[in-house]
């Protein structure tokens, strides 16, 4: 993938940032998604590519949205695919709490795992855990996988969850282990790549979260040696119907990293919006804005940390 394309995406994460920063505590979740979406829209139209939106966010909560199949790009250059979130922790923003990025993913068309707007259950871990975990195997063995790893007793592991009422039960059989359990409101892309941070306290995320957070982690995660095992979780025989839409003939099937994010030839670009454990959020100054992303490349498996100062006029 040519280098200029990773630093136009970042200028794509950037304005998505910026715009839903303005809207940070004002109580309108809706508002701030649709600013980071139109920002990010618009931004891609000058960009020398064709490129197709395979997983987006947003038609599961009626919220605002690239949508899948929507065409980006400027019409000329390489064919890809996209994995798009605008706005993830949309309601940290509205609130005013912690962990909200802007975020895509891209890959050669073909290489992004094609899926609607519904929910998965996960399972994520670092670089020393890579193949050992499971989906569908009690959560006891998965945490003395992970312990048995990273050379941890089970009490000494960190799970991250997101803190939903359909995750109760997996928090009290994750407690019921002795392993330690860190709750978030929102970001569960930024939770599994927590996972592969040498800093992070965080070795493990499970639960059920979006199937674009899913997508968009797996790059990165490919990026950072980790590991992510995912599988639909159906609300009703409308989301199997979006499934088949989508050419996926076996929903049941337990999706690992290669399913989600094929090759080398894949980048990750997240701007953060709000302080979190991957990104310091926008700051707005008397004469700049700034901005702190990460571009990551699979192919040289670089990680890029960056600065930008924006001139307010």
């Amino acid at each position: 993938m040519d280098r200029n394309l990773a630093l136009e995406f970042v200028r794509v994460t950037e304005a998505a940032a910026i715009e839903a920063a303005h809207w940070v505590g004002k109580g309108d979740p809706k508002a701030a998604d649709k600013a980071a979406v139109d920002a990010m829209r618009e931004r891609f139209r000058s960009i020398e590519f064709n490129a197709e939106v395979v997983i987006g966010e947003g038609a599961k909560d009626e919220a605002p949205e690239l949508y899948v199949g929507e065409r980006l790009g400027n019409g000329t250059g390489p064919a890809m695919d996209l994995a798009v979130d605008p706005l993830e922790a949309t309601d940290s923003v509205a609130h005013g709490r912690t962990n909200a990025i802007s975020v895509i993913a891209t890959g050669p068309k073909g290489s992004l795992l094609k899926a609607p707007d519904v929910y998965m259950e996960k399972i994520a871990v670092g670089p020393q855990a890579k193949g050992a975990v499971k989906l569908n195997v009690p959560i006891s063995e998965n945490i003395r996988a992970v312990a048995e790893c990273l050379h941890k007793t089970v009490e000494e592991v960190t799970v991250v969850i997101l803190d939903r009422p359909r995750h109760i039960e997996m928090i009290k059989e994750i407690r019921n282990t002795g392993a330690r359990v860190t709750l978030i409101t929102d970001g569960d892309v930024a939770g599994a790549i927590a996972t592969c941070l040498p800093d992070s306290p965080i070795d493990m995320l499970m639960g059920i979260g979006g199937s674009a957070e899913s997508v968009l982690a797996a790059v990165a995660l490919k990026c950072l040696g980790g590991d992510i095992l995912c599988q639909f979780v159906l609300k009703s025989e409308r989301d199997i119907a979006l499934i088949r839409s989508c050419g996926i003939t076996d929903h049941t099937k337990v999706l690992g990293i290669e399913d989600m994010a094929k090759g080398e030839d894949l980048t990750f670009t997240a701007t953060g919006v709000i302080d979190g454990p991957l990104l310091k959020g926008v700051r707005f100054g008397s004469e700049y804005i700034t901005t702190h992303s990460v571009v990551m490349r699979v192919m040289s498996r670089t990680i890029r940390y960056l600065e930008t100062h924006h001139r307010i006029d």
